[in-house]
């Protein structure tokens, strides 16, 4: 069987238990034989057997059987959670598979542009996975470009670009991959912190601009439709919704209100008011005062 086929199967047997929550082995057949993804052929309690341990290896996904009813399910479904390396990874399947079965719709399926560094990540994750220091040539916009010896710590995903977050031996530094201009693996080795969690460095922010902005209480309120997209897809953990009327919504954000949550809060435009705190509702005041200038 091709690997892409083995791959499908194992994202509809997750996606079949996510969404019914608990089947028997019966169960689950059935609905494999009514699949496209089945080949014509039963799934047999060997074959299933065979998925679940490799989905567990792959993915970290446990299926357990439930000793009562005979039924399985997803025993951790919170390696799936959104921000999680599984359930990116589990997404990343999902579309792959699917639009691999899709060829024929090429014309009909838009896709979004993904920015240079790709051709990076190998070398990178090998340097996370030894502790090794890497050698880069960057080049910020508009500067010229030069050479840097860093540990890299980790990297994250952010609005379709990756991003290493490394230690220049001073400081923590943040750098895209697509203003990379070359990346090699040295001989140094280094030790990454016991202490260090890349989710706590970055949990305070909202993306990946991380400066000295205090922390702030920001209390926003929305209009229209824009409560249902922040319901549905929230800029922060920390969002909370406080008050709702038939005429607004408003949520809170316990966060550094640095120029990318500024940037996230500029895009609902006049869908969003900032009520909290009041330098934060200057600052947007004065950036939309310029930006009405322009026209």
């Amino acid at each position: 069987m091709k690997p892409a086929r083995i791959f499908q199967q194992y994202v509809w047997l997750i996606n079949t238990l996510r969404q019914y929550k608990k089947l028997t082995l019966e169960e689950i057949s059935t609905l494999w034989t009514k699949a496209q993804i089945n080949d014509g052929n039963p799934l047999t309690r060997t074959s299933f057997i065979r998925h679940k341990d490799a989905i567990l290896n792959m993915l970290g996904v446990i299926i357990d059987c439930e000793q009562k009813t005979y039924k399985y399910y997803i025993a951790n479904p919170e390696v799936l959670n959104d921000d999680s390396i599984e359930g990116w990874m589990l997404s990343t399947l999902t579309v792959s598979t699917v639009l691999s079965d899709s060829l024929s719709l090429r014309d009909r399926i838009l896709l979004e542009n993904v920015p240079a560094g790709e051709e990076y990540l190998q070398t990178i994750i090998q340097a996370l996975k030894a502790n090794r220091r890497l050698l880069i040539t960057y080049q910020r916009f508009g500067d010229e470009s030069y050479e840097k010896t860093i540990s890299p710590y980790a990297l994250k995903l952010f609005h379709q670009r990756w991003y290493l977050l490394a230690f220049t031996g001073r400081h923590y530094a943040t750098y895209s991959l697509d203003r990379m201009l070359s990346v090699r693996l040295s001989d140094e080795s280094f030790e990454m912190p016991a202490d260090f969690s890349p989710q706590d460095y970055f949990a305070e922010y909202f993306g990946v601009l991380t400066d000295e902005t205090p922390m702030a209480h920001v209390v926003i309120r929305t209009y229209g439709k824009t409560p249902n997209y922040l319901r549905t897809l929230p800029l922060h953990a920390s969002q909370r919704e406080v008050n709702h009327t038939e005429e607004y919504t408003d949520f809170s954000f316990d966060i550094r209100p640095t120029y990318d949550f500024i940037n996230a809060l500029l895009t609902h435009a006049d869908g969003l008011e900032v009520l909290e705190p009041a330098d934060l509702r200057l600052k947007i005041r004065e950036i939309l005062t310029k930006t009405l200038n322009k026209y």
